[in-house]
């Protein structure tokens, strides 16, 4: 009987285990079903809007992946090449995370008695208007007599393909392996205005017109009034880093014929993050373009763009199966050929092998009037944290997007050839990514 009454009882739970198992089912198919069919509907008015005539009047490329399932949700001539303009920005940031230390290489040194032999490693914070970093200062006033190297850079001043007549405006600041001021004259409204370096005073004339610089000399031309900063890049020389560094230190200062002290010492400065934030946050050129020389000076005891970006490319981004052409580190350069799947490729790379906090914390936000100021109340829209890059008929974004539902997607939209203003290509951009936004 009591076997009988057992029998009974296990089919009784088996018959209510398996209830509950196919309701249990039939639920999760029904869930599966509503977002499939949610996903698809969002899937298709992107379609449409991509296919709209103004997107037939440019060439687009739009790819954007789910960074847990690694599913492809959209995908537009995601293999083909665009000019990437800044978003080259955030191949510059994952070099510098994959190279730099916590903080920045400053100086590389060696001491020989009371004499001391340096070699820059293109640290741009270096007496830099925003970092205003004068440590090595106080490190160089302990010696009596400092040796300079300055024929380990192989480059030019201004990276392949930039624009020449770009040179008196200050996102074409100069390349140089020892930057100083951020290789700018900035000039401080006030009465007199605040000159920094005071260096150039003499070498300041007044205009009517727009602020500038002799193409071949530091001769500058300002306003006689101005309510603005003015920043204007100066011509740079290894006989200039010498004027410049002089008053400031109690020994002497020579230049060295000697290579770059091998075996030498690192002298660290600000902190890597500081670097990075402001070169996105700000699409600061001349950061980017320092970074990949700070990374050169890790990896090799020459400075080299070139250098850097082989080794990033060579141990840590061998796998891309469309191997960007990169000239420079800021993407001032048309030279520039980036896909959007590279591009994605990279976030990817970031998102897994990075802090996410960290990570997070350096990307700039965005909206479609642009990179949102950090100091922004306005959360509403910061669902993208994305880096844009914006040259002539060029806007693109890659970054990554937060859906409503929680999901995180990595992201590149790529424009080019477009004729029509930028913040029309932007509104249409952000009416896409909103849409997935609130939708997926």
């Amino acid at each position: 009987m009591l076997i009988l009454i057992n029998s009974l009882t296990q089919t009784l739970l088996k018959q209510l285990f398996s209830l509950k198992w196919l309701r249990f089912l039939f639920l999760l198919f029904l869930i599966a079903s509503c977002a499939s069919s949610r996903f698809n509907t969002i899937k298709k008015a992107v379609v449409t809007q991509l296919s709209a005539p103004a997107f037939n009047e440019q060439f687009t490329g739009f790819l954007m992946v789910d960074l847990a399932t690694r599913d492809t949700l959209f995908s537009a001539n995601a293999q083909k090449y665009f000019t990437p303009a800044s978003t080259v920005k955030l191949f510059t940031l994952y070099t510098a995370l994959k190279t730099l230390d916590k903080h920045t290489p400053l100086l590389k040194y060696r001491e020989q008695q009371d004499s001391l032999y340096i070699a820059g490693t293109g640290n741009p914070a270096f007496l830099h208007p925003h970092f205003k970093d004068s440590s090595a200062i106080t490190f160089l006033n302990r010696y009596n007599t400092i040796f300079l190297s300055a024929n380990h850079y192989i480059g030019e001043k201004y990276g392949p393909g930039w624009a020449w007549e770009d040179y008196p405006f200050y996102f074409s600041a100069e390349i140089s392996p020892l930057p100083l001021y951020g290789n700018v004259l900035e000039v401080l409204p006030g009465n007199p205005p605040q000159i920094q370096p005071k260096f150039f005073t003499a070498a300041i004339a007044t205009t009517d017109g727009e602020p500038t610089r002799t193409w071949s000399k530091n001769q500058f031309y300002l306003p006689e009034q101005s309510e603005d900063t003015i920043e204007i890049p100066f011509i740079t020389s290894d006989s200039l880093v010498l004027q410049l560094l002089g008053p400031k230190i109690n020994g002497n200062i020579r230049l060295s014929e000697e290579n770059p002290p091998t075996k030498a010492n690192i002298r660290y400065g600000v902190a890597t993050d500081s670097i990075l934030k402001r070169m996105l946050a700000k699409s600061d050129n001349f950061l980017a373009e320092q970074t990949m020389l700070m990374a050169s000076a890790v990896v090799s005891d020459t400075l080299s763009f070139a250098l850097a970006r082989d080794h990033v490319l060579e141990h840590h981004l061998s796998t891309l199966r469309q191997p960007p052409r990169w000239v420079d580190g800021s993407g001032l350069s048309r030279y520039n050929l980036f896909s959007p799947e590279a591009m994605v490729a990279v976030l990817t790379q970031l998102y897994q092998e990075t802090d996410t906090t960290r990570l997070f914390s350096l990307l700039p936000r965005w909206n479609q009037d642009g990179t949102v100021d950090e100091k922004s109340e306005d959360f509403r829209h910061h669902f993208l944290l994305a880096k844009s890059g914006s040259m002539g008929n060029t806007y693109n974004l890659s970054g990554y997007l937060r859906t409503a539902s929680g999901k995180l997607l990595a992201f590149s939209f790529m424009n080019n050839h477009f004729r029509s203003p930028s913040r029309e290509v932007r509104a249409r951009m952000y009416s896409i990514l909103m849409a997935i936004h609130s939708g997926y």
